[in-house]
């Protein structure tokens, strides 16, 4: 045996979270212990180029890719399963994975894996996204991963139900259980920030703030469920401008005022949706996972709309993924279940 492949022997499941921007490969030992992560620019929209006289097609792109991230890991143990999430199950992706409909549970998407076929190697099976059919459809890919990994790290006598929240640029607040998940809602917030701040007439006064202005993102916060909550986000949006224009907020303060004012706006909506009490239900319970920072920013906003504290979870995607390996049978039987002591924060 070679010493790469010594190295490599407590790897069960290489695991693929692959996006628009970027491809991150995770080489999973026993009970999702991440063994080594790598990180790659290879989104779908950006995978290698061919070489001279090779293969060009699409299906040879995302090979290559895959062959750069960890095409050693695949050598050292060609029976390795292969198992990813994200956009590369959309149209444009490696194959396309069929929305499953909500409510939805971990053996459904277990069931439902699109298997692709690789030359000389083991196939690599990919996580149907999610669609919530309706007058207003919703649909995620990637985040149904993130949330059974979160699920999954919650201790056992912990029933739910859950409010599972990933903020980000689209961010998801998913309703779940023990059953699996219930639905969701999307709100572009993080997108609608960068567009507000890089593209409109209130980035012209802003100055970038380090440390972060928090008094600006709780007033934010304030204006957003306050006296005027009425007016509406367009209306408190202009807001940035005019208090920086009367010398109220610094120009270091204005964007994190800005960031305040959406979220709190997505938080309230939220509030009406799911009233913190359980308006006469069982309440639902907060959870966070994301970047840490813009996670401490929505614990806040969620405090002031009344919810309970939020748990913060980390890992979850890879967790995630090997539940949904090991619910379709890709894992060795029997193999140790991943543990929540060290995975959430209160």
């Amino acid at each position: 045996m070679n010493d790469s492949a010594a190295d490599l022997l407590g790897t069960r499941l290489v695991a693929l979270d692959w996006g628009t921007s970027s491809l991150r490969a995770y080489r999973l030992g026993d009970g999702a212990r991440v063994l080594e992560l790598r990180h790659r620019p290879w989104g779908i929209m950006h995978l290698p180029p061919a070489p001279a006289g090779a293969d060009a097609s699409p299906e040879a792109a995302f090979e290559r890719a895959l062959q750069d991230t960890c095409g050693d890991w695949l050598a050292a143990d060609p029976a390795l399963p292969l198992l990813a999430c994200g956009m590369v199950g959309s149209a444009q992706g490696w194959r396309e994975a069929r929305y499953l409909h909500t409510p939805t549970s971990l053996d459904a998407l277990a069931q439902g894996l699109t298997r692709v076929e690789r030359p000389g190697g083991q196939p690599l099976h990919i996580v149907p996204g999610l669609l919530q059919p309706g007058e207003l459809p919703n649909v995620m890919r990637g985040e149904e991963t993130q949330v059974l990994g979160v699920l999954a790290l919650r201790p056992a006598e912990d029933a739910g139900p859950w409010l599972v929240g990933l903020p980000g640029s689209h961010s998801k607040w998913v309703v779940a259980g023990r059953s699996g998940i219930a639905g969701f809602h999307t709100f572009m917030t993080g997108e609608v920030f960068a567009a507000l701040r890089g593209h409109t007439i209130l980035g012209k006064t802003m100055a970038p703030a380090a440390p972060p202005h928090d008094d600006a993102f709780v007033r934010g916060l304030r204006v957003a469920s306050g006296r005027d909550a009425g007016l509406g986000l367009l209306s408190h949006i202009f807001s940035t401008r005019t208090l920086g224009l009367t010398g109220v907020l610094p120009a270091s303060a204005q964007a994190d005022y800005l960031s305040g004012l959406l979220i709190g706006h997505e938080i309230a909506a939220l509030a009406r949706v799911h009233p913190p009490g359980g308006g006469g239900a069982a309440p639902v319970q907060p959870l966070l996972c994301g970047e840490p920072d813009l996670c401490r920013r929505y614990a806040l906003a969620l405090r002031m709309q009344g919810f309970a504290e939020p748990a913060i979870a980390a890992q979850a995607t890879p967790t995630g993924l090997w539940q949904i390996a090991q619910a379709a049978g890709l894992l060795v039987p029997g193999a140790p279940q991943p543990s929540s002591a060290e995975s959430f924060a209160a």
